[in-house]
Parts: structure tokens; sequence; C-alpha cells
């Protein structure tokens, strides 16, 4: 890699800081960018609002996901181990809407494509972990143009406070501005999870809003309806906060703060 942007320090210096790097002008995603120092937190359901979190449970899940508890890494908000039965259901697609201050974005989560990534996804989305939470970071960059979101401290560098495996897709075609062969197609409306490394998927997560060249080390999980793409578009054109440094950033906080009020399931469908 030729050269990293900075980065700024995270709250808790035990967490993994995730960072954009470039290689040869192409964009490659890493996971999360930390966001500027002083973004806001997003304040936490009421107590009421979410299942208990049963505490004194297993440090770790004994089934075939194996959900790992991260304890230099806390939960950005208290959510227990995702359940983890010895057959992880793996067929059929699940719709899930994220009911955003810009429109709904409508998601097809995909068990076959990422049993594992889709049951732990629904167990966050059943505990309201990604209610009232900021999609921290746009990028529109020419080869990666994505929104990420699933961190409730908003600063980049939250999760759930556990770990599993990738479910790395196998079937991506070429990306066609890549010469090298090495970077996969995540098309337009691709939902895909953000990572620190192999093996770290978490909460956060990113839509694609644009075709987008990537190595394929982001497991995919779905996909993003017609309606959620008009959604992502005009997130997009609002483009990327600028800074004092820089006044037409491509990497960054959405310049239009993007805010999921609830993260729904829809049940037999």
């Amino acid at each position: 890699m030729s050269r990293e942007p900075r980065t700024q320090s995270t709250p808790n210096p035990h967490r993994a800081t995730r960072t954009l790097a470039r290689l040869g002008g192409a964009a490659l995603l890493a996971g999360a960018l930390l966001a500027p120092t002083g973004t806001a937190a997003v304040a936490a359901p009421a107590p009421d609002a979410a299942p208990a979190v049963v505490s004194g449970g297993p440090r770790d899940t004994d089934g075939p996901c194996g959900y790992t508890v991260t304890p230099d890494e806390p939960a950005a908000r208290p959510v227990p181990l995702p359940p983890d039965p010895r057959r992880t259901p793996d067929r059929g697609t699940v719709r899930v809407t994220l009911r955003t201050n810009h429109g709904p974005i409508g998601l097809v989560l995909d068990r076959a494509a990422a049993p594992c990534t889709v049951q732990s996804f629904l167990h966050l989305t059943r505990y309201r972990f990604y209610d009232r939470t900021l999609c921290h970071r746009l990028t529109a960059y020419p080869t990666l143009s994505v929104l990420q979101c699933g961190d409730p401290s908003g600063t980049g560098s939250g999760g759930p406070g556990y770990r599993y495996a990738d479910e790395l897709p196998t079937d991506l075609p070429p990306a066609p501005t890549d010469p090298t062969g090495e970077r996969r197609l995540y098309a337009r409306g691709t939902l895909a999870m953000a990572n620190a490394g192999p093996d770290t998927n978490g909460s956060q997560f990113f839509l694609v809003y644009a075709d987008s060249a990537l190595r394929p080390n982001y497991t995919v999980f779905g996909s993003v309806d017609r309606g959620g793409l008009a959604t992502l578009d005009r997130i997009a054109a609002g483009g990327v906060a600028p800074t004092a440094e820089d006044p037409a950033p491509v990497d960054g906080p959405p310049a239009l703060p993007v805010v999921i009020r609830k993260a729904q399931r829809h049940h037999g469908r």
C-alpha cells in the first residue's frame, strides 16, 4: 500500500481502528473510517425499548457460527450473543427496512449467501441495536461508493461486543476498472459487512450505491431494494461533509447526517 489517509484517535485504544487504504489510486475498503473528533454518540434506547440482556451467559457460542466475545472491544450498546443453533437457517430471504430520516432503505437478506451473518443481523435488529444510530461514513471515490452504518457510538470503531468468521463471496465478477484482476465488482445495491481484517465481522455494514471495486474480502449478505437505492442516491447527492483541512472530501461523514430511526424486520415475507 502506497499510503494511508490520516486517522483520528479512538475513545478506546484497545478497539481495532478501521481505516481506508489506497493502492495505485484505487480505493480499497478495509472496514470503518473513524468519524471526526467531536461526533456525538447517538443515545441508546430507553431501558424498556428492547428485550432484556441476559447476564452471565456463555463467553462464546458452541454452534457452527462460533460467535466470539471480544473483551477488548466491548459492545457499543448492550446486546447478548446471537443464537447459534446446530443447524443455521440457510434458505430463503428476509426483508428488513431501515427507516431513516431521509426515507426507508429496504434490505433483502440472503440466508443462502451468508447464513451466520443474516442470523447476527436479525438478532441485532431484534434487540434494536441499530435503532437511533448514525451512518457514520460516506465514500465517493470513482471505485468506491458506499454508505457505512451499524455503530451505535457514531465513531466508526464501535461494535456488538462479539465477532464471527467471514462468509466470503466466490461468484463476484472481476471489476472492469481493475486491470490487475485482484478486485471484484461489488455492484450497486450490494449489502455487505465491513470488517477490520479476516474474521472480524461485528455489526457494521455498508450499502453500495454505485458499482465499486474491492478485493473479495467482505461478506455479501443481501441487497438493497429499488426504493432503498433512491434513498441512498439522495444521501449520496449531498456529498461528504467538508472540513477545514479538506473542503471537498470524498470520504467521511455524510454532509446530510443519516440516522437510522428504526430497523424493522418484516415477518412472513
